[in-house]
Order: structure tokens, then sequence, then C-alpha cells
């Protein structure tokens, strides 16, 4: 079993930024974690991914605003850093972990960011 928690979610005012990290531990290694995010009323979406290779991607929604970054090759830690930050981006962040190429999918409990205009 694999245990997301991330951190780092807040209120920021409009244009500021903040760091969130997702930390995994358990007995498997991972190599892919993401961030997803889910605002009020409305479905969840990906905000951006990475792979043990290192290779990342960011919605284009966020992309130039938002990078995601890992440590260990994402076995454990993906830290996702937001900036020029809009009230649109106003949501529950939350870390996803898995073992590409099997079932193992893993989520953490979620980190409220708030974007006050």
């Amino acid at each position: 079993q694999v245990q997301l928690v991330e951190s780092g979610g807040g209120l920021v005012q409009a244009g500021g930024s903040l760091t969130l990290s997702c930390t995994a531990s358990g007995s498997i290694s991972l190599n892919y974690m993401a961030w997803y995010r889910q605002a009020p009323g409305k479905q969840r979406e990906l905000v951006a991914f990475i792979t043990s290779g290192g290779s990342g991607y960011v919605e284009s929604v966020v992309k130039g605003r938002f990078t995601i970054s890992t440590t260990d090759n994402a076995r454990s830690t993906a830290t996702l850093r937001m900036n020029s930050l809009k009230p649109e981006d106003t949501a529950v962040y939350y870390c996803n972990g898995r073992v590409v190429g099997t079932s193992m999918s893993y989520w953490g409990k979620g980190t409220l960011v708030t974007v006050s205009s």
C-alpha cells in the first residue's frame, strides 16, 4: 500500500505563489506522480504529471504559471510550484501516484488552495 500526503495549500491573493508538496510512503515505489484539482461544482481535472524519466507535463490552462518537479524520479515526491495564481485556480488539489503498467493508483486526501481576487 501507498499513502500520499499533500501539503502547502492555503489562502493567497491573486498574482501570488504557492508550492504544493506530495510525499508518498509505503512499500511500493511509484514511477508516475500527478496533481489534479477539483473546483466546487466541477469535475476533477489533471493539472500536471511527471514520470520516472523526469519528463513533466503541464496542462495548457496553467502552462507558463505552474511547474512540476520531483527529487527522486517520481518514486515518492512531487512538487507543484504555482505562480501568478488566479481566482479560477481555487480548488482542492490532489496528488496521484501510480505504477505505470499496473492498476496501482493512489490518491491523497487533497489540500485546499484558495485564491482571492
